[in-house]
């Protein structure tokens, strides 16, 4: 997944006190006067998907790339199946993973899963967050009340549902063995066409992500055990959004077709009115803004990181 970059970097794993290990991309590291970007994937995700990042985003500050705890390349701990402590063990995972890489303040960045992390992290851990950039977060309106789910819910809330109980959202991915890459493709065909400049073989997007979620599903656990039906989550982060110090600016994108929700960011700015809080809209992408349109994407994060120093 990384054939297309062109850049300078270094890869391997970082070891954590709790005896887990984090596999770790670094970019430009060099770069000594400007603070770190370090970006967090999403739900079933990993590293490569920031294939068509890369190169842009570390042309002027050293950017660090992780696979959270629990997938990707990185450890497969047991978590907690209580949502409070799973989302405390991801969170103390990448306290862990900055001490050891010698990190004092950064801006964050959070794609779906990764962006619920990037602002737990930051309420925990305020003084280390420069900047924080959330990226279609998932988790952060509570689930409407019952008189709201009776209204019309779109399919996509349905399929969701579907499989996140009572089975793991991916077990059908690890139950199709060998055929589990064809299953990708054939689910999300998409993905192919997102990463055909970098990717020479059409199979690699669909390799990479198999492969990624086909192994022990220890984060892909934690993240049911933190989900209500439907795909809410069960401690919804706009319910703390104010515990963060008022001094962390805030950056909501979206994509201006996603069929996420945007209305957390416009939430957010009400919740924080004495904050920093911008909402970025990325036209003509989707969920996948990084993907969907990534010229567009990468300056919208440059412009924002060029506001810290």
């Amino acid at each position: 997944m990384l054939q297309g970059v062109r850049s300078k970097f270094t890869k391997d794993y970082v070891s954590l006190p709790s005896g887990n290990k984090i596999w770790t991309l670094i970019f430009s590291q060099d770069i000594q006067d400007k603070t770190p970007l370090v970006l967090i994937h999403g739900f079933g995700g990993g590293v490569g998907l920031w294939t068509l990042n890369f190169d842009a985003l570390s042309l002027e500050r050293t950017v660090y790339a992780f696979d959270l705890v629990g997938f990707g390349q990185s450890s497969r701990p047991h978590f907690s199946s209580d949502a409070e402590l799973a989302e405390k063990q991801f969170v103390d995972s990448i306290e862990e993973w900055r001490a050891q890489v010698g990190m004092e303040k950064m801006i964050l960045l959070g794609h779906n899963l990764g962006g619920y992390l990037a602002a737990s992290y930051a309420i925990k851990y305020p003084q280390r967050v420069e900047h924080l950039i959330l990226v279609e977060p998932w988790g952060f309106p509570e689930r409407p009340n019952h008189t709201d789910q009776e209204r019309p819910m779109p399919i996509w809330i349905k399929v969701l549902g579907a499989m996140v109980s009572p089975f793991n959202p991916l077990a059908g991915l690890r139950l199709a063995g060998p055929f589990g890459p064809i299953l990708v493709q054939r689910l999300r065909p998409d993905f192919k066409q997102k990463f055909s400049s970098v990717c020479e073989d059409e199979n690699t997007v669909t390799e990479y992500i198999y492969h990624c979620n086909a192994q022990t599903p220890s984060g892909e656990t934690a993240f049911k055990n933190m989900t209500i039906p439907y795909g809410w989550a069960k401690q919804p982060m706009l319910q703390r959004i104010n515990q963060m110090p008022e001094d962390i600016t805030i950056t909501v994108i979206y994509g201006a077709r996603s069929c996420i929700d945007g209305n957390s960011g416009n939430l957010i700015k009400a919740l924080r009115p004495k904050s920093s809080v911008n909402i970025k809209a990325i036209r003509g992408a989707g969920h996948y803004v990084y993907a969907d349109q990534p010229e567009d994407f990468n300056q919208t994060v440059l412009d924002i990181c060029s506001t810290v120093d």
